[in-house]
């Protein structure tokens, strides 16, 4: 009986569980310190794209074609655009003026007029820009029989069906003459509607003068009618200071409504990857990547073949699933960004006195930005899982699991609410407050709202009356009072989660310790630190001074305790041990809390106690 105690029912000796500790703790070692290889690998790659130039480039520009304004008139930019008028303006002003840079302060030449334009003397213009411009047709929407005397004609919105693809004006040259698109750029999404490619195009001209001729003509021809629903400006520069490319896209939109709404995009962009001895040593980082990529998919099949289903119900796999397929799909966007910038780039730099299209490369460099952004992030989450084996995060996602159901369940009631607010705001005050315009906007400001963001001034002002009740009452239901029972759900389950971990229930290992135990080794074998048997020696030259000491410091704290438990019993006999007059007598939060903390003491107690016999008992059987 003796020796079968020494056994467990699996199979396994009590004397093999530290061997199958230690094993488990190297390997786990082992794990994080490779991912924290492939981490650091990662974030090199992903740092190595961007370039601090980046945002100056980009703001360089949008101060430059954005902010300057029309000369005689400072309140007009293409920002502040409204009307037919004021855009021409912008374009034979502030837009002329930005694209062609061929003086020197001094008035000297720079260059040869044949040359490209170089904006602010450092950022040649790659090509000539690019003005198109998309149309719908005449009766495109209906007008009521009560108003066809006073208005015969009707342009409803831009859709494919509603384009319109005939010749307009003089009816020669390719600004009156639809195009189609000869380029893979994708569809644009503007504020009121998605453009597709083609239209009436015109080019600019390597001439300053020519193109402001050019601007004059077609102003004086209508270029833009009633039918106009929106015009797009393309161009693109190169800074070989920074080896950047800077996509321009500036947009106006007509609505239906009458108005110009104006919108732009700025693109800065790594086209030409590999020119430093910097790039190289990035690339080499691409190839250690794709290296580690295959390992741990490897890794990851194996342990799939060998647990099959049973692999699936960890969430940590799950993760791990997802950060492999992020990976793929990165590799995927590189390749295929770098096959396009080897087919598209030579040839783009080639025409310069064409329109050269980078839209195209610079719309999946920017995909390829955003899948490697979600990789890296979930790459550091996965940290998580090495760390869980620490007693704070496995108190943090021990209250995590326990509190699901109570926070999806709490999470259905709030987001009725906060949908029914958000539903009564947009249809209160959509049609003039802008936070409000849409049901998305309408639920983005209710978020706000709670943030502390929040605009009381334009609600009040739509509707002086649900304007303020919409107001308070949201802010009391949502953010008084769902909010804080949403802290409390959390804030009672780790308070739990603490209790166990009090008695005595929490992780068999903790990271902290396994990375500390493996310092001290490291230390010991480098004879950089006594070891466990100098330490012996040491203690027992000082054996009687130590035993006194721990004695003493073993005797206050005894005392201490003893003396809290002392409280705890005379407070508590006072209060149950009298005859109670009522079948049931409340306790407060606060008398349960100290019950259970002296219920903690006394069961800790009972393990001291319980130690200490079993030391007797295994001295009296070695006897």
């Amino acid at each position: 009986m003796v020796e079968a105690s020494h056994w467990y029912r699996d199979g396994t000796s009590k004397q093999k569980l530290p061997y199958r500790k230690e094993t488990e703790v190297r390997t786990t070692l082992q794990e994080l310190l490779l991912y924290l290889i492939f981490l650091i690998n990662l974030c090199i790659l992903t740092f190595g794209m961007v370039n601090p130039h980046m945002y100056y480039f980009n703001k360089v520009m949008s101060s430059l074609f954005l902010d300057t304004s029309v000369p005689g008139d400072e309140r007009t930019n293409f920002k502040s655009i409204r009307s037919i008028t004021d855009f021409w303006k912008f374009m034979e002003g502030p837009l002329l003026e930005g694209l062609y840079w061929d003086t020197w302060y001094n008035d000297q030449k720079l260059y040869n007029v044949k040359n490209s334009s170089r904006i602010y003397y450092e950022n040649i213009l790659l090509g000539v820009p690019r003005v198109r411009q998309l149309k719908v047709r005449n009766n495109t929407c209906k007008v009521y029989s009560s108003f066809q005397s006073l208005m015969s004609e009707c342009y409803g919105k831009y859709t494919s069906e509603n384009e319109d693809l005939s010749d307009f004006g003089i009816k020669s040259g390719t600004e009156w003459k639809y195009s189609t698109s000869t380029t893979n750029s994708p569809l644009h999404w503007g504020l009121v509607g998605v453009y597709q490619n083609g239209g009436y195009i015109f080019t600019l001209s390597k001439s300053k003068s020519e193109t402001k001729s050019k601007f004059v003509d077609l102003q004086l021809n209508n270029w833009i009618t009633r039918g106009t629903r929106v015009i797009f400006i393309d161009f693109s520069l190169y800074n070989a200071n920074v080896n950047l490319f800077c996509i321009i896209r500036l947009v106006a939109e007509f609505p239906a409504t009458g108005g110009i709404l104006t919108s732009w995009q700025f693109y800065s962009l790594k086209l030409l990857r590999y020119v430093s001895y910097y790039d190289y040593f990035i690339a080499s980082c691409e190839i250690t990547f794709c290296i580690f990529l295959v390992v741990f998919t490897t890794q990851e099949l194996k342990k799939i073949k060998e647990f099959k289903f049973t692999y699936f119900k960890s969430i940590w796999n799950w993760l791990e699933v997802l950060l492999l397929l992020l990976c793929f799909v990165t590799v995927f966007f590189y390749a295929y960004c770098n096959l396009q910038n080897f087919l598209l780039l030579g040839q783009l730099l080639k025409s310069t006195e064409k329109y050269s299209d980078f839209y195209f490369l610079a719309y999946w460099h920017i995909y390829y930005n955003n899948i490697i952004a979600i990789t890296i992030f979930f790459a550091w989450i996965k940290i998580f899982k090495f760390i869980s084996f620490n007693k704070t995060m496995s108190q943090l996602s021990s209250t995590l699991s326990r509190c699901i159901k109570d926070i999806v369940g709490f999470a259905i009631m709030f987001f009725i609410i906060f949908f029914a607010y958000a539903q009564l705001g947009f249809l209160v005050f959509g049609s003039q407050v802008d936070d409000f315009s849409t049901f998305q906007n309408a639920i983005f400001a209710q978020f706000r709202i709670v943030l502390g963001d929040f605009n009381f001034a334009g609600i009040q002002q739509a509707s002086w009356i649900l304007g303020p009740i919409y107001f308070i009452t949201f802010i009391f239901f949502v953010f008084f009072v769902l909010l804080n029972m949403f802290l409390a759900i959390i804030n009672d389950t780790y308070s739990e989660v603490k209790a166990d971990y009090a008695i005595g229930k929490r992780p068999d290992f903790e990271l902290c310790k396994m990375i500390k135990m493996t310092y001290h080794n490291a230390l010991e074998k480098l004879k950089l630190k006594k070891t466990q048997k100098d330490d012996e020696k040491i203690s027992k030259s000082n054996g009687h001074l130590v035993e006194q000491t721990g004695r003493e410091r073993l005797d206050e704290n005894e005392i201490q305790r003893a003396e809290q438990r002392k409280k705890w019993k005379e407070k508590f006999e006072k209060k149950y041990s009298t005859e109670i007059q009522d079948d049931y007598q409340p306790v407060t939060q606060q008398e349960f809390h100290e019950l259970f903390l002296y219920a903690v003491e006394l069961e800790k107690e009972l393990q001291y106690i319980s130690l200490k016999l079993n030391r007797v008992t295994r001295k009296f059987s070695a006897i």
